[in-house]
């Protein structure tokens, strides 16, 4: 890493995990530093090979020391023995915690028959400094940054102090924020994080908040850069990242004349004789900066500029010369902010992952243009490399006028990490794109070039300046990110790239659940669904990595929170968005009570209707509720939704109707009112308050809540459901569709029955009778089937331009669409849709190479070429939601919602009625274990082969698809007949069962 000194490696020890309780969390995650609440909550997974074990009591014991855990020695808590089958988030509730301390703790288990079952390995987690008003704990630091630095002006501030130790030092522990970003060193070291067994960087923290109302500190454990030193240095690199980027732009926070970047540190020294020192940041003198180094400029939408000339060698290490550098000074953010909150970060940050490193698949270098219009490149075939073993490695040479694009193969977020070779002074510049120019209209270069016109204003551009090191050079943007497959490279003069790596940055860092099947294409999609995850799950949910937007939209993160939390351990990171949800629902919200369409900061915040997206602020505790089993999130923002809730009221009073919508059922191709769209929403979430009024013990508002879907039910189904000539109609031709689409085609008008329509009528019940619930399945049939017939008697219809089979729902949709297909018996539907590769469709994007999820069905097309420009992202996860349904009816399995956090879960697997997907495993680490669903079609589709994993101290109810109850069968027992297993029943084509813990491996005789 240039710039700083060499990047610290350590490999903290991970205990062993084999005994009866494995997986110890605490705050939701393993072994946590910097831990800020008072009670925090444990959780443990309970592993038993026993079939139908469960927890029956559980004892925790917290300790200051492994030695002291033990029965009447735990010096800080003991729980007692308590009779309770809770194994998450459960509070502790022993003596006040102090300030940045490691506490031990173990929990042993009893099963339900009251036998000591055991306990697992010792785990810890450790206090940060346990305040939030930036003074207690900090020990006088202040917020510090260079003296007469003008914002904006180029080049980073560099900070440094150092002091003398003043002895064998035992730990040591540092607590560090910035406004800005930062890059942290400790005596000549890169600060690193503990990651698969080695260490790794994060990039951009301390994150994003919205700065008046919050800001976020982390904690490392630098022990091993401080113990062998007579000296400590304490010195960082200050970026503009969001808070003084024009990403901020109509922010609270945001000033036109630049936010001045600013630190906060703390190092925490304690020695081996018991005494403890802090080296803090202070206005004193004892600080120095400088922006005269080599980071030239930083902007999250633009890039970097890195000028080796300017390296200052030693910079971060002990006995480096500062007499020509400025002091420091305060800077007087508490002046400004009086109110704002200093908080430890309590989840995952973002960061780089080598496991998902990309390399050059191919390497092109072009010379010029030939050819009319844009022409095409001219390809250099001398130094093109179309090998992908030889295009990871080789070395590629260009001069002034050539350009060389790398393909990595996938599109990826994160920074390039690049070695060259060349003359000092020399200047090399990467651009970064999704694309490659075509021969079409939409193209913005000549055909083989790198497309960026989707960029809109970010220049998304890493500028290196060589310092003609004869032994090559590397560099790694560390001050923003970039969204890419393709990076094309020009330079001054003739330089050499001896090697190219894309380095992925992410705050999914933890996997926890899989679905492949044996076709293709489908896991080709559910890869690129991995993948836009990975790319937007970086510190706040985003829509898109890529162009000047990069926004917390809040619509795209409810439509996808249930498939991210399938995918990841995305708990803690969903649950501080919340918080900086709510932080905008006070700054931004209209009258102080509506959630935002973007959190945090202002940029494209819009007031008045935002149905669909400020509806985020009630469905992300609910689902976080659901996947999680920890119903702390809903009363922590019980005020904040009834909030909302009471606001809505306000606005629409006894007419029922939603808030409206600006956005309404958003890129959809088949237009449906944005009113109706409003008007579900609103149902849609007053019943998931009562559901969760009822789970935090609140049966007044409870009631309340069901009155008002009630009403809300009435209200609907007198404006929207029609019954005239003898059939049910979805009026959702009742208001016109999002006035603010781009690329919207103007002369489009809404439409009845459309597909998000109906599926939302069907969804929440917004029909009277039965023959009408039948009726509105038929209309969802015929309008996704979209024969000729449809078409005839619907010639006005935008489905005419589309193939049979093919779905039209946008973002407000494309959630529920599989889902309420398979719940009203229509998985034929729901496999051809998936199967589906004519636009729109999920496959159409793979078909034309997509390697992530796109924001337009139609964002480019082999014949059509590129979509509207104005807003045409190819790293877009939303549509990407439909891997809820893979996980809860493909794989089969599902949340039980009156059982959160998979304590109870339903085992549903669908099978492909097409014949083409014949076998699907899916697996997902729940809150309790690791549940595996496996099914594969034998004998022609005579045979169903199944197998599950129902996790210790859970249970599940089985769904299979059998010819008869007695048709399923474990080895050759009918299922029925398994201790422990009990018949539900046998209906329509499916066996259901009730399943203790335990392994099941089944066969089902299907016809």
């Amino acid at each position: 890493m240039t710039g700083g000194g060499p990047t610290a490696q350590a490999a903290p020890a991970r205990h062993g995990e084999d005994g009866a309780v494995y997986g110890p969390t605490v705050e939701h995650r393993t072994d946590p530093l910097g831990v800020d609440t008072a009670h925090p909550r444990f959780g443990w997974r309970m592993r038993s090979a026993e079939r139908g074990r469960g927890q029956g009591a559980y004892e925790i014991l917290v300790a200051t020391s492994p030695g002291r855990l033990a029965a009447g020695r735990a010096d800080v808590w003991s729980s007692g023995r308590v009779r309770s089958a809770d194994s998450v988030a459960v509070r502790y509730r022993g003596k006040p915690l102090k300030a940045s301390t490691r506490y031990y703790w173990t929990v042993t288990v009893w099963d339900t028959a009251g036998r000591r079952a055991g306990g697992g390995a010792v785990a810890w987690f450790e206090t940060g400094l346990m305040s939030t008003d930036g003074v207690t704990g900090w020990e006088g630091a202040r917020w510090i940054g260079m003296k007469g630095k003008e914002p904006g002006s180029p080049g980073a501030p560099m900070l440094r102090t150092e002091a003398p130790l003043k002895g064998p030092v035992r730990e040591a522990r540092l607590y560090v924020s910035a406004l800005g970003v930062y890059d942290a060193y400790v005596s000549g070291h890169r600060v690193t994080v503990p990651q698969d067994g080695a260490t790794t960087l994060e990039l951009l923290p301390p994150g994003w908040t919205n700065y008046d109302t919050r800001v976020n500190y982390l904690t490392y454990d630098v022990t091993h850069l401080v113990a062998r030193e007579r000296a400590v240095t304490l010195a960082a690199v200050l970026g503009n990242g969001w808070y003084n980027g024009r990403i901020s732009e109509g922010s609270t926070y945001w000033s036109a004349d630049g936010n001045a970047l600013a630190l906060k540190a703390r190092l925490l020294i304690r020695y081996t004789d018991g005494t403890t020192e802090s080296v803090v940041t202070r206005p004193d003198g004892s600080w120095k900066a400088t922006d005269t180094g080599p980071h030239r400029a930083d902007d999250i939408y633009d890039g970097q500029t890195y000028d080796a000339r300017r390296e200052l060698p030693g910079w971060t290490s002990s006995g480096y010369d500062t007499s020509g550098w400025s002091d420091t000074e305060r800077v007087p953010f508490e002046t400004r902010y009086p109110d704002a909150l200093l908080l430890a970060y309590p989840a995952e940050t973002a960061r780089l992952m080598s496991r998902w490193d990309r390399r050059p698949r191919s390497v092109t270098v072009y010379t010029g243009v030939t050819g009319e219009g844009r022409g095409r490149v001219i390809v250099d075939p001398d130094r093109t490399v179309t090998d992908p073993h030889r295009a990871a490695s080789t070395p590629v040479t260009v001069g002034a006028g050539d350009t060389a694009v790398f393909d990595l193969g996938q599109n990826m977020v994160g920074v390039p990490r690049y070695s060259l070779r060349g003359p000092a002074g020399a200047q090399v510049t990467f651009r970064f794109g999704e694309m490659l120019n075509d021969g079409s209209a939409g193209a913005d270069g000549p055909e083989g070039s790198l497309y960026r016109a989707n960029l809109r204003s970010a220049k998304a551009t890493s500028t290196y300046v060589l310092k003609g090191d004869r032994h090559g050079e590397n560099h790694q943007d560390s001050l923003t990110f970039y969204g890419f497959r393709y990076v094309s490279v020009t330079a001054t003069e003739t330089v050499t790239i001896t090697g190219l790596t894309g380095k992925v940055a992410t705050s999914a860092i933890h996997e926890t659940g899989s679905v492949t099947t044996d076709d293709p294409d489908t896991n080709r999609l559910i890869a690129n669904i991995r993948w836009g995850q990975r790319g937007n799950y970086l510190w706040v949910p985003t829509d898109c990595p890529q162009r000047d937007e990069r926004l917390g939209w809040t619509g795209d993160t409810q439509v996808f929170s249930t498939t991210g939390l399938y995918n990841a351990d995305a708990g803690p990171f969903l649950d501080h968005f919340q918080d900086t949800v709510v932080d905008s629902q006070s700054g931004y919200g209209q009258d102080k009570a509506q959630f935002t369409g973007v959190a945090p900061s202002g940029r494209y915040n819009f007031p008045g209707g935002g149905s669909g997206w400020a509806d985020c602020g009630v469905v992300l505790p609910w689902t976080l509720w659901q996947m999680t089993g920890d119903r702390s999130v809903i009363e922590r923002n019980w005020p904040a939704m009834t909030r909302y809730l009471d606001w809505i009221r306000q606005q629409t009073g006894d007419t029922y109707a939603g808030q409206g919508s600006l956005t309404g059922d958003w890129l959809a191709p088949q237009k449906t009112s944005a009113q109706l769209m409003s008007d579900v929403y609103y149902g849609h979430v007053a019943r998931l308050m009562a559901r969760m009024a009822r789970a935090v013990d609140r049966p007044m508002e409870a009631a309340a809540y069901e009155r008002l879907f009630g009403d809300i039910k009435n209200a609907f189904v007198r404006k929207y459901l029609s019954t005239e000539g003898g059939t049910v109609t979805v009026r959702s031709s009742l208001g016109d569709a999002s006035p603010i689409e781009p690329g919207a085609d103007p002369s489009q008008k809404t439409e009845d029955n459309t597909q998000t329509a109906l599926l939302w009528v069907l969804k929440l019940g917004f029909y009277d009778t039965e023959a009408q619930r039948r009726a509105l399945v038929g209309h969802l049939a015929d309008n996704i089937g979209n024969d000729a017939a449809y078409k005839a008697a619907h010639p006005d219809s935008s489905r005419v331009g589309y193939a049979e089979k093919t779905l039209s729902v946008g973002f407000l949709g494309v959630n529920v669409l599989a889902p309420v297909l398979s719940d009203e018996g229509r998985s034929d539907l729901a496999y051809a849709l998936l199967h589906q590769d004519a636009l729109p469709s999920w496959l159409f994007s793979v078909r034309n190479g997509a390697t992530t999820v796109w924001e337009r069905w139609n964002s480019y097309s082999t014949r059509d070429g590129f979509g509207p420009v104005s807003m045409n992202s190819f790293n877009h996860y939303a549509y990407g939601a439909v891997m809820e349904w893979m996980y809860a009816y493909m794989a089969g399995i599902a949340r039980d919602p009156d059982s959160p956090g998979f304590r109870h879960f339903v085992l549903q697997p669908h099978i492909d009625p097409t014949g083409r997907i014949r076998h699907v495993s899916g697996t997902y680490s729940s809150p309790y274990g690791d549940i595996r669903s496996e099914w594969r079609v034998e004998h022609g589709g005579r045979t169903l082969r199944y197998d599950a994993t129902v996790p210790a101290n859970s249970g599940a109810t089985l769904r299979l698809p059998a010819a008869s109850a007695d048709a399923v069968r474990e080895g050759r027992t009918p299922l029925s007949r398994v201790d422990g297993v009990r018949l539900l029943g046998h209906a329509d084509g499916t066996a259901s069962f009730e399943l203790p813990a335990g392994h099941y491996s089944l066969t089902s005789t299907v016809s």
